[in-house]
């Protein structure tokens, strides 16, 4: 059986999550579990520490990498230990090279493969869907990230929470870093700002892991009901020009609830009578999305049940439907949607909201498909309405004649047929001929007819009744076909416009057709192997590509509606039986369903080609370079060379130093050209020789320095006290400080000085170096980071391009990162990070 595995997740280092984690070990080693301690980082802090105390400690590993000594999680060490329960401190930390697994998370998996169940730590800013976010509010890269699904797949997640104000005093006193790191700490990573935003996408990450709980709980367990655990306002839009107003009136009171949703609803009834206006719903789409919210179409005869099903569905807590359109005789006749909504409602909140077309009327749109009602009032008419007009005719049988008599009786089957359709009317006819005949064609009171011309005359009215009826029928009928079209055109038109948008992907789209039709859910299934005549119902002949909402049908026999994309994809959905007509729309959303499974395999196929892409632009960037960039010095060089050794010309003394010195200085371009040049072929094919070692900035800044020679007048240097060692490659690490230090010089104004300042917080150092120079736009910042281009491409002298896309290509391959910043006052400050060395953190 699998291990369970519970996440502490904290907002920033100090909060204390790894204090409760040994918390939780103590009190269940004393409830008997069987408790090791596979790895904890206690940060020299002491608290933290004495929770050791009595806990069983797995020695770490000892590890060496080029050199330099390392310790880390000694996996194999607890898998033959076998204990009931492993704590296994910081979640997203990269593992030494050499190691089994290069994550700490693929190390957990495999003790929760084996049965162990484990407790682990983790910050917010180390999952990988908020780690741009974290860089954007802190200004610091995160290198060491963790998949979220490994987090979401935790049998529990629990926030470590603290605000941040309170937080700063554990700083201030001590309890979280050295006092040496303190103020570093505060100033930088450790802002009033930078842990409120911290502590927001904590909460809001959390809130959403808990809601798929919730989610999955109420589907498992069967509950319908509104569980208010979360706001959810759903608003109804008809398609009306009263939608803006219900969008906006909805969306102010999500505005009252933090973190509440805001979804529009439109319900298109089958036979496509009920559909709204296009450009208003279109309108009333983009509305809402702007205001934060998402905007749904659903399927349904019954409006205000199709209403409810899905707010109960996305556990909505309120409804906003708009003031009814009808008049007050429409009114009396129905109750309206919204008054049998909120019937219905139970524990959902219903705002009826009044706007500006209240009781104006619906615009005009075409009845005469024949609904159920008007059928049943056809044929009241022709039951109740015939023996009305003979009762009604008999007095004044005397004074009128025949054809008129039936000229009234043909208008009432014509009456009868344009409300009820066509059995109505021809009863009616039937009826009517036989009423006549007995009562007003002579002889009177018997089913004979005795003048010739009374016969034709009573054939006509059944002919002209009949052809009437037909007419009238088959206007209904096309007229339903044409709406029903019309409705699977609208829930095309909203799918087409989720594609466009590039809401296509592929879970996406399947909830979009799980809501749209009210199902149970909707999966995509492909075949494993060569179909077989009987493989339809066989579970292991399919393979579950993508499903949306409760259990999945794992075959297409087991699904209620299945649909055939091609010889091996099918769609298979669960919830209801799906008709002809809205199979239609079931094919579309298949179809899309298969492009979208089809680009999702495309990207994945680009994404492999892309390093050989990168590869191939590489290598003709390179040629491109040799043939133009290197032939300067190389012929300067030559020249220089031949000049000495002709005999043609007798060169002075002083003559000879300077073609020395200019073979020279050409070669030494020549070499740093050729070095660059080899440096980033092995960066981009990934095979560069790093030996990676703690290095002490305090030591490496100034040797950087003196390499940049006469410039170097023009350079500050400021080491933090107490600054840690770096991991970094020594010679590597000189060179990205060269290459900075010195376009920094070369673009300041005459008599700026620039400084190189280095400071640390974390687990990381920071090197900036700060110029007063022209500074580089925001936009243009990246540009000057990829190789062979030069910003502005100022001149053809300054070599190929390569030194700042070397430079970060280094930084990046020694675990760090270099970013462009502006300074304040204007310039350029280039911040350069890099891990602090284990051996600093203990």
């Amino acid at each position: 059986m699998r291990g369970r595995l519970r996440v502490y997740l904290g907002a920033a280092p100090g909060v204390g999550k790894t204090f409760a984690m040994l918390g939780e070990g103590r009190r269940a080693a004393e409830r008997g579990r069987d408790v090791v301690v596979g790895l904890v980082e206690t940060h020299d802090r002491p608290q933290t520490a004495a929770l050791l105390d009595g806990l069983e400690i797995v020695p770490r590993r000892p590890m060496e990498h080029r050199g330099t000594a390392f310790t880390e999680f000694d996996l194999d060490a607890v898998l033959r230990r076998r204990p009931r329960l492993a704590l296994v401190d910081e979640l997203a930390h990269t593992n030494v090279p050499g190691s089994r697994n290069a994550k700490r998370w693929q190390d957990i998996e495999e003790l929760l493969d084996a049965g162990i169940d484990v407790l682990s730590t983790v910050n917010i800013q180390h999952l990988e869907s908020v780690n741009d976010v974290v860089e954007q509010i802190t200004g610091v890269p995160q290198r060491e990230t963790v998949p979220d699904e490994v987090v979401r797949r935790a049998d529990q997640v629990e926030l470590i929470d603290m605000s941040p104000d309170a937080l700063r005093r554990r700083m201030a006193h001590g309890n979280v870093y050295r006092p040496e790191k303190v103020d570093a700490a505060l100033a930088n990573y450790f802002r009033v700002g930078n842990l409120t935003a911290l502590r927001e996408l904590a909460l809001l990450w959390v809130a959403g892991k808990v809601d798929e709980q919730l989610d999955r709980y109420r589907a498992d367990h069967g509950i319908a009901g509104t569980w208010e655990a979360r706001e959810r306002v759903v608003v109804a839009l008809t398609g009306g020009p009263e939608g803006d107003t219900l969008v906006r009136r909805a969306a102010r009171i999500a505005a009252r609830s933090k973190g509440a949703d805001l979804l529009a609803v439109h319900v298109t009834r089958a036979d496509g009578l009920t559909g709204g206006d296009p450009a208003h719903l279109a309108r009333q789409r983009t509305l809402v999305e702007d205001m934060g919210g998402s905007y749904h179409q659903v399927v349904g005869d019954d409006v205000p049940r199709a209403l409810l099903d899905f707010a109960g569905g996305v556990n909505a807590t309120q409804l906003v439907l708009g003031a009814s359109r009808r008049g007050r005789f429409a009114q009396l006749l129905s109750r309206g949607v919204g008054v049998e909504t909120t019937s219905r409602s139970g524990s959902i909140d219903v705002h009826m909201i009044t706007h500006a077309e209240a009781r104006r009327g619906r615009s005009p749109k075409s009845r005469a498909a024949l609904t159920r009602e008007r059928r049943l009032a056809g044929w009241l008419i022709a039951l109740v309405g015939m023996p009305a007009l003979t009762a009604a005719l008999l007095p004044w049988r005397e004074d009128l004649a025949l054809p008129s008599e039936i000229l009234l009786f043909l208008l009432t089957v014509v009456g009868v047929a344009l409300v009820g359709g066509m059995w109505p009317a021809l009863t009616a006819a039937v009826g009517g001929s036989l009423l006549i005949n007995w009562f007003f064609t002579p002889p009177v009171g018997q089913f004979t007819i005795s003048d010739p011309e009374n016969i034709l005359a009573l054939a006509a009215f059944i002919v002209v009744a009949a052809a009437v009826s037909a007419i009238v029928d088959l206007a209904a009928r096309r007229t339903r076909e044409a709406a029903r079209a019309g409705a699977d055109a609208e829930v095309l038109s909203t799918l087409a416009g989720h594609v466009l948008r590039g809401e296509a992907a592929l879970p996406d789209l399947l909830g979009r057709l799980r809501e749209t039709f009210g199902l149970t859910s909707v999966t995509l299934l492909e075949r494993l192997a060569e179909p077989t005549p009987d493989d339809k119902s066989e579970p292991t002949a399919w393979r579950i590509v993508a499903t949306s909402g409760g259990p999945p049908a794992t075959c297409p026999g087991t699904a209620d509606t299945d649909v055939t994309i091609g010889e091996d994809l099918v769609l298979a959905v669960r919830g209801r039986l799906i008709d002809a007509s809205a199979r239609r729309v079931l094919e579309a959303f298949a179809a899309e369903a298969a492009v979208a499974l089809r680009q999702e395999r495309l990207r994945e196929e680009a994404s492999l080609a892309r390093p050989l892409a990168e590869a191939d632009r590489m290598r003709t960037a390179l040629l491109a370079a040799v043939s133009h960039d290197l032939r300067t010095p190389l012929a300067s060089a030559k020249a220089a060379v031949e000049s000495l050794r002709g005999t043609e010309i007798d060169w002075s003394e002083e003559d000879r130093r300077e073609l020395l010195a200019t073979a020279d200085e050409s070669l030494a371009k020549l070499d740093r050209l050729v070095a660059n040049l080899l440096d980033m072929s092995r960066l981009q094919a990934g095979v560069l020789g790093l030996d990676l070692e703690a290095v002490a900035l305090a030591e490496i800044l100034p040797l950087a320095a003196d390499d940049l020679g006469p410039l170097r007048d023009g350079l500050d240097i400021d080491v933090g006290p107490a600054m840690p060692d770096v991991v970094a490659d020594p010679a590597l690490l000189e060179r990205v400080l060269v290459n900075l230090m010195s376009n920094a010089v070369r673009y300041s104004p005459p008599g700026a000085r620039v400084t190189a300042a280095a400071s640390w917080h974390a687990d990381h150092a920071e090197v900036r170096i700060i110029d007063r120079g022209p500074g580089i736009p925001p936009e243009s910042r990246e540009q000057i980071f990829l190789p062979f281009q030069r910003l502005g491409d100022r001149d053809n002298h300054s070599g190929v391009g390569l030194g700042l896309a070397l430079s970060r290509g280094l930084a990046e391959a020694m675990g760090g990162a270099l970013v462009p910043d502006e300074t304040p006052g204007g310039g350029l400050t280039m911040i350069l990070t890099l891990p602090i060395s284990s051996r600093a953190r203990t």
